[in-house]
């Protein structure tokens, strides 16, 4: 019977250390992704872009532009997970779906656009931040559908941003936000480390 998810996200950990001798079948890898561009984006933007790092080659030059961390190399998939500029340039493409699935009609796609247009273009702060936001959502979701699959994950923010950016030909409208290591845990990973309380945390007003 499938876990809940807040059994998953009570028993998630970030994982750092993984069993190298096991594959990850392609299905799986496009599975991932295919669920996290089920996460929220504004106007549904969907201004995010994955890399699935796969190969030694590519593995050997993530790890240089990560610091040399070794979970690279090990885990079966480290994905790159980049938030996308100027996102408001494609928004009319990205929503004709919902308008052919009659979600909503033309003039509800052109009003979204302009809306768009209006608050992102020449705004590269409000372009980048929606990036962020967007991407990050986005490998959240990926994390918890990893769990789901019985796979261990790694969000990482040690990488040197220009260095990755080099070595994947990513266009300066690709933003790298993190990385995600992902495949099957090797023993030895620490539980998931106790939390702030809520009364630190959390203000009802």
């Amino acid at each position: 019977m499938p876990e809940s998810i807040k059994s998953l996200i009570e028993s998630r950990v970030s994982t750092g250390l993984y069993d190298s001798s096991r594959t990850l079948p392609d299905e799986v890898v496009n599975e991932l992704v295919r669920l996290a561009t089920r996460a929220p984006s504004a106007y549904n933007l969907q201004n995010w872009r994955f890399i699935a790092v796969r190969s030694e080659e590519a593995k050997a030059r993530l790890k240089a532009a990560a610091y040399d961390q070794p979970q690279v190399l090990d885990a079966q998939v480290t994905f790159i997970v980049c938030g996308c500029l100027a996102a408001h340039e494609g928004l009319a493409q990205a929503l004709q779906p919902s308008v052919e699935a009659g979600i909503f009609g033309q003039e509800m796609l052109e009003g979204w656009v302009a809306a768009a247009t209006s608050g992102h273009e020449n705004n590269f702060s409000k372009q980048r931040d929606e990036a962020f936001r967007s991407a990050s959502l986005a490998a959240m979701t990926l994390m918890l559908a990893a769990e789901d699959m019985g796979l261990a994950t790694g969000p990482m923010s040690g990488f040197d941003t220009e260095a990755v950016s080099k070595a994947f030909n990513l266009t300066d409208k690709d933003i790298p936000v993190m990385l995600i290591t992902a495949g099957y845990a090797a023993e030895n990973n620490w539980p998931q480390k106790p939390r702030k309380p809520l009364e630190q945390v959390l203000e009802i007003v």
